[in-house]
C-alpha cells in the first residue's frame, strides 16, 4: 500500500497555504511533532472512541482503561478502530473527521497516517504499511513482510516456503501472557510447529528452562546437543536388576511416534527421531513383577 504523506490544507484554504513559503509549510506541518502522544504512540491527535463517546491518546490506551479490573466486567470493551469518525488536534484542540491534517491549524497530526485504519503515528522510522489481508497496520516495511493467507498474518520473509501454516495462527493468546497476538504491539515469535507466542515470553520460557511449545509440546529449538548429553547420564546411571527388561509405551512430542523401550528413571528417548522429548503412556515400574 502507498503511504499516505502529509499533504497541505484542504483545497478551500489551499490558495492562503501555496501563497507562503515553501519552508513556512513544512514548519507548520511539523510543529509540535514527538512532543505529543502517549506511552504507545506519538502523534498529534486524540481519538473519540465511538463506542462509549470518550477522548483517549490511542486505541490501546482506551483498551486498557476500559478492560481495567475497576471496571465491570459487563461494561468492558475494546475500541473498533475502523468505526472511528473523530479526533481531536492536540495543538489547536479542534475536533474533526478524521484526516491527516488539522482543518484549523494546519498542522500534520501524524507523519504516517492510514485512513483504512483511522491510525496516525509521528515515529515514521518504524515503516509501517498497511496488509488489506491482515486488515491493520504492520510494522518492519512492507517489502521485509508477506501475508499468509491460511496462517491469517504477516510473517517475515524468511519463512515464507520453510514455515509450517497453522490456520489463524496469531488469532488467539500467547500461551504464558494470554494477551491477544493478531493485533500486539509486542514482537511475536513464530515457533518451529507453527504456533506463536511473545518473543519475551519465550525467553521467559528459557530463562525457566521450558523448551517446550506450551501448545503442542514440540521443542521450539534445536536440543541436539541436550539429548547428548542425556545419552550419556543414562548410559551411566544403570538401573536395578529388577527393572533392567521392564519395557514401557512412550509418545514422541516431536515427531509423534509411538514406539516401546526399555523404562528409564532418567528419561525415555524416541526410536523414531532420537528425542527426549517424550511422555510415557502404558507401562511403569508398579507393573514390574519383582520380588
Amino acid at each position: 500500500m502507498e503511504v499516505e504523506r502529509c499533504s497541505p490544507r484542504p483545497s478551500a484554504q489551499r490558495c492562503e497555504v501555496d501563497m507562503k513559503p515553501t519552508m513556512v509549510v513544512e514548519d507548520t506541518l511539523n510543529q509540535g511533532c514527538m512532543q505529543y502522544g502517549c506511552s504507545h504512540y506519538r502523534r498529534r491527535c486524540q481519538i473519540r472512541a465511538p463506542c462509549c463517546n470518550e477522548v483517549f491518546d490511542c486505541r490501546h490506551c482506551h483498551n486498557e482503561a476500559k478492560n481495567s479490573m475497576d471496571v465491570d466486567p459487563l461494561d468492558r470493551h475494546d475500541v473498533p478502530r475502523h468505526e472511528v469518525r473523530k479526533v481531536i488536534c492536540s495543538l489547536c484542540r479542534t475536533e474533526q473527521e478524521v484526516q491527516q491534517t488539522c482543518v484549523t491549524c494546519g498542522v500534520c497530526m501524524g507523519k504516517y497516517f492510514c485512513e483504512k485504519c483511522n491510525f496516525f503515528d509521528d515515529e515514521d522510522s518504524k515503516q509501517q504499511y498497511h496488509c488489506d489481508g491482515c486488515g491493520i497496520c504492520r510494522t518492519g516495511g512492507q517489502d521485509n513482510f508477506f501475508h499468509c493467507y491460511k496462517c491469517g498474518c504477516c510473517y517475515s520473509n524468511l519463512l515464507k516456503d520453510c514455515h509450517p501454516c497453522v490456520e489463524k495462527a496469531m488469532h488467539h493468546n500467547c500461551p504464558v501472557c494470554f494477551e491477544y497476538l493478531f493485533d500486539s504491539t509486542k514482537v511475536i515469535s513464530v515457533l518451529p510447529c507453527g504456533h506463536t507466542i511473545h518473543m519475551h515470553c519465550l525467553k521467559e520460557m528459557h530463562e525457566h528452562l521450558r523448551f517446550a511449545c506450551p501448545v503442542c509440546s514440540k521443542s521450539v529449538c534445536d536440543m541436539s546437543k541436550v539429548w547428548e548429553k542425556l545419552d550419556r547420564e543414562v548410559a551411566l546411571t544403570p538401573m536395578p536388576e529388577a527393572y533392567q527388561n521392564k519395557m514401557v509405551w512412550i509418545l514422541c512430542n516431536d515427531c509423534g511416534v509411538t514406539s516401546e523401550v526399555n523404562f528409564h528413571i532418567v528419561a525415555h528417548k524416541c526410536q523414531s527421531c532420537n528425542s527426549y522429548n517424550t511422555r510415557q503412556t502404558r507401562g511403569g515400574p508398579s507393573a514390574s513383577s519383582c520380588t
